[in-house]
């Protein structure tokens, strides 16, 4: 069993649903603020960060904010997909990061106190569920303030438990007027806020469709 002391959590971040999230409530996300927060909350063993890239597109507008987050504490899990149009004539991306989020998940439980899921997708419910079997606590981060939720039922009633994107948004939202400090950054350091803003407050093309199954 483990001491309060020694919290040891890791974040799965499902980065397409969390990006649209945020975008439903209004606000973006701060990467570094939201790595302090949870920081602060015990031991941080592991970030993940989960995303589909689309491989036939020479520039990717989420390439600068994928760079930034794996040279500044967060583990960057990408697969190439595909984009095409459905029926409708929808732009749809077909690159689903459920898997990968939940083999790393249940290799990583048996040395975690919590595990933070940041989706609001019910086909993780599964996971969190045999997560929970391993003794890990699992709190599920997603928004039931918009119209309709972000989250779906069933994953919010398995998780132990559920925290509103909305409420974390004072410690966690990105200030529209804060220039972002540079840090330690691979080009010149006047070119790094500049690629941190347009990181943050781009979209992955079709990000809105990714787990819109």
């Amino acid at each position: 069993m483990s001491s309060p002391v020694s919290n040891k959590i890791a974040l799965f971040i499902d980065g397409a649903n969390l990006y649209a999230t945020a975008k439903t409530l209004g606000f973006d996300i701060d990467y570094k603020r939201l790595l302090k927060e949870f920081q602060s909350r015990g031991t941080l063993l592991r970030a993940f960060y989960y995303t589909a890239i689309i491989e036939d597109q020479e520039y990717s507008s989420i390439r600068p904010l994928i760079d930034w987050l794996d040279y500044n504490g967060y583990t960057v899990v990408t697969k190439a997909t595909k984009e095409f149009i459905d029926a409708s004539g929808r732009r749809k991306v077909k690159g689903n990061m459920d898997i990968e989020l939940a083999v790393d998940a249940m290799e990583l439980a048996e040395h975690i106190d919590q595990m933070i899921l940041f989706s609001g997708d019910g086909d993780f419910r599964s996971l969190v569920e045999a997560v929970q079997r391993r003794g890990v606590r699992v709190t599920v981060i997603s928004t039931i303030a918009s119209q309709p939720p972000m989250i779906a039922d069933e994953l919010r009633r398995q998780a132990d438990v559920f925290t509103d994107l909305v409420e974390l948004q004072s410690k966690l939202g990105r200030d529209p007027s804060e220039r972002p400090a540079p840090r330690e950054p691979r080009e010149p350091r006047h070119h790094s806020p500049q690629f941190l803003q347009r990181a943050t407050t781009m979209a992955p093309r079709g990000a809105d469709d990714e787990f819109d199954e």
